[in-house]
């Protein structure tokens, strides 16, 4: 769908992250990373937060950075939608390009 036939619903948490699994059917595993800082030093750590998302077109493969959007349970753990691609990942560059 695109985000135009996407009808308005109230404020929604979207997030940016990127595809580590693609190997279920309509179902993509993905990474947000984040910096928090440590509560006594300060000194920044990464952490990150794993979200299954679903991907009703399979538009997102492995490696690119997709924005996903907070949505109802589909399943026992997916609560996130995959709204679009933002930067395909380098192999499905060069896979296109052909070279």
């Amino acid at each position: 769908m695109s985000s135009a036939a996407l009808p308005i619903r109230g404020n929604r948490r979207t997030e940016i992250g990127v595809v580590t699994s693609d190997k279920t059917t309509k179902t993509r595993r993905v990474e947000i990373d984040r910096l928090v800082p440590h509560p006594k030093y300060g000194k920044f750590q990464r952490r990150r937060t794993v979200a299954i998302a679903h991907d009703e077109e399979q538009i997102s493969h492995e490696g690119d950075l997709v924005e996903v959007v907070e949505t109802r349970p589909i399943s026992k753990t997916k609560r996130w939608r995959v709204i679009r691609v933002i930067r395909p990942s380098k192999s499905a560059i060069t896979e296109t390009t052909g070279s």
